[in-house]
């Protein structure tokens, strides 16, 4: 019971609702309290791992277990990887954008070299060689990232063997990354003007058995998921964002094309050469959590036949070079690994230093101080995984970037988990969330 006492103040002698009264009409007193909202909860989801690929932070508020509004929280995961290009010069700064998003450090490296190669007015001259290369690993970069995306959905959603088997062909595709490039990721390997070095002996070989292992392997995704009850009931429905929305917030990648609209800048502006391969933009029509998982299933057997096309060219240009000709940017691009395991081939180094004095000066100069890049800016961007990943860099003239800018898929698509999510139920959060595969690398970069 609420009792007012002389001052106006309520006094509270039982449990229930406690009111204040400053006097006023009674009917328009009791009337403002019976129309009053019923109390809201808000709740911090996250940070957490590992579906949300990082540490991000959403602020729900929930009334019973319905959404009514949802924030997203980042900067948890900052590194000033964008500032830091400013202080390193134009190759160093692959070391630097790899490390972003760490599930498609690839991409990361692609798009970074095609915006200092627009500025330095060498695109044509870029090798065969390099290019269809680049080709192969951003593909077996798409399948990696997928099957990520993959696991760690299903896991949120109870589906271990989809967590195990996802994260199974992940370690298939990275020890294909550790055998060409040394690194399983952050590899640094695509440099301005080609990529660091020619693949390995025996690597047209393991590939060759990679593919043939993963057309066995896919399809039990499918025979798993896609006509699971279960599966079906948790992710259709859920998340639902149309193409209206898409268009309204910028959305790309498996997103958008889930509301069947098959935007591919692989197709619509094409790059690398990927005008010459052969191969569908994967698509779905349910503009939900169910329609993403089914793009990127199919995106996977995609990324395999364009992987297949790029081993007859490899084998064609066999003996090719992997680096542009000119040697005012060329970085070395024929290293043998020495023994040191560095990749200082002692051939490469007695070939330096027993040409002319001349050209150690110039390797050492290239090597500590760079290239001169043209001032100006550029904008390049390639279909990453997760959609449209560009990159605005601007020179100064000097050897290093004034400023490197990323547009980066996963902070454009995380706009929409408010529109996804409100509405919605609470345990429908991370399935939508994780359907947008966001990663905070990227993000807070």
């Amino acid at each position: 019971m609420t009792v007012i006492d002389e001052t106006g103040e309520s006094v509270n002698d039982s449990e229930g609702r406690v009111f204040t009264v400053a006097g006023g009409d009674w009917d328009e007193i009791l009337a403002g309290l019976q129309e009053s909202p019923e109390e809201r909860i808000v709740v911090n989801m996250g940070p957490q791992h590992p579906s949300t690929h990082g540490v991000l932070r959403l602020i729900l508020e929930i009334d019973g277990e319905t959404v009514t509004e949802a924030r997203c929280g980042i900067g948890y995961l900052h590194t000033g990887i964008e500032k830091n290009t400013e202080y390193r010069n134009w190759v160093q700064g692959t070391t630097f954008v790899t490390r972003m998003d760490y599930l498609t450090p690839l991409f990361n490296e692609a798009a970074y070299c095609l915006a200092v190669e627009k500025l330095l007015d060498i695109e044509e001259q870029i090798p065969e060689r390099a290019s269809v290369i680049r080709v192969l690993m951003m593909e077996l970069n798409r399948i990696s990232s997928h099957l990520v995306c993959l696991a760690t959905g299903g896991m949120e959603m109870g589906a271990l063997t989809m967590m195990t088997a996802g994260f199974r062909e992940r370690e298939e595709t990275l020890d294909l990354f550790e055998f060409i490039t040394g690194l399983r990721m952050n590899h640094a390997y695509i440099r301005p003007g080609g990529v660091a070095q020619d693949l390995p002996p025996g690597a047209v070989d393991k590939i060759g058995n990679y593919i043939k292992l993963m057309r066995k392997r896919f399809p039990d995704y499918a025979k798993l998921c896609n006509e699971n009850p279960i599966f079906r009931g948790r992710t259709e429905g859920v998340g639902h964002l149309d193409l209206a929305g898409c268009m309204a917030l910028g959305i790309t990648g498996p997103v958008l094309r889930s509301t069947g609209h098959p935007h591919d800048l692989r197709k619509s502006e094409p790059y690398c050469g990927y005008e010459t391969y052969d191969f569908e933009v994967a698509t779905w029509d349910t503009s939900d959590a169910y329609g993403r998982y089914r793009v990127r299933l199919t995106e996977m057997y995609e990324s395999l036949r364009i992987v297949e096309q790029c081993l007859d060219r490899i084998q064609r240009t066999q003996g090719h070079p992997v680096m542009v000709e000119d040697k005012k940017i060329a970085w070395p691009a024929q290293l043998a690994l020495g023994s040191d395991g560095m990749g200082n081939s002692l051939d490469h180094i007695r070939h330096i230093m027993g040409g002319s004095m001349e050209a150690l000066i110039h390797h050492f100069k290239l090597v500590t101080e760079g290239f001169h890049v043209p001032a100006g800016q550029a904008y390049a961007a390639v279909e990453s995984a997760k959609g449209e990943l560009g990159v605005h860099a601007v020179s100064d003239g000097g050897t290093r970037p004034y400023r490197v800018h990323f547009r980066d898929p996963s902070f454009t698509n995380l706009q929409a988990t408010a529109a996804m999510c409100e509405g919605g139920q609470l345990a429908d959060v991370i399935v939508a969330v994780a359907s947008l595969d966001p990663v905070m690398g990227g993000v807070d970069r």
